[in-house]
């Protein structure tokens, strides 16, 4: 009987304290780097999940000595409204996190609502090209796979442009060759994430 290779749980890795800044996010970062300049001791963290605004999150609180409060939304309203008072009167920044700004949080109380409107936000976007290719290379690295920079440059330009599909994508390709006992390469990606339905674009003949 033939052994199936099973997925693993990969520990974290020491680069994973690095968040990895491009055109895609140095907007947020900048905006978190000038709290100090915030109209109030309150900002908006958004950005998709896997992007890295956790991580994010927890440098500025590092750095700025304020709090943070990750997946806001979730959190009763009552205590997002008294976490935003009481960073204005102590003077201390709060950073709420979340996957998308305010107006699609359906908040109930108006009071909460107003100071969220007066609230700056700070935007992680989709990954860019350099963001992409920083992000397959560590993923591949994490796993100890050889990934050529064809290969690469070959993922940026056919899988999803989010840092989920990254994700997905080398999972999917770990699995194959842990399972099939093959080199990674080009033909080998085309194969298994058409299977998988991981590229955007039709695979060339």
């Amino acid at each position: 009987m033939s052994q199936i290779a099973l997925p693993l749980v990969w520990p974290a890795d020491p680069r994973d304290e690095e968040f990895v800044v491009s055109p895609s996010n140095e907007r947020a970062v900048h905006a978190l780097d000038r709290w100090a300049t915030w109209p109030v001791m309150t900002s908006l963290l958004v950005g998709p999940r896997k992007s890295g605004r956790s991580l994010l999150a927890r440098i500025f609180a590092a750095k700025s000595g304020g709090t943070i409060i990750d997946d806001a939304p979730g959190r009763p309203e009552t205590e997002l409204f008294h976490a935003w008072n009481r960073a204005q009167e102590q003077r201390r920044p709060l950073l709420l996190v979340a996957d998308v700004a305010p107006p699609s949080w359906d908040l109930q109380l108006p009071d909460l609502r107003s100071r969220l409107s007066a609230t700056p936000l700070a935007e992680i976007g989709p990954p860019d090209d350099i963001l992409m290719r920083a992000l397959l290379e560590r993923e591949f690295t994490r796993r100890s796979l050889d990934a050529r920079p064809d290969l690469i440059e070959w993922l940026v330009a056919r899988i999803e442009r989010s840092h989920l599909a990254v994700i997905r994508c080398v999972d999917a390709l770990d699995q194959e060759v842990m399972e099939r006992r093959k080199r990674l390469s080009i033909p080998l990606a085309r194969t298994t994430l058409a299977a998988a339905a991981l590229i955007t674009t039709p695979p060339e003949p």
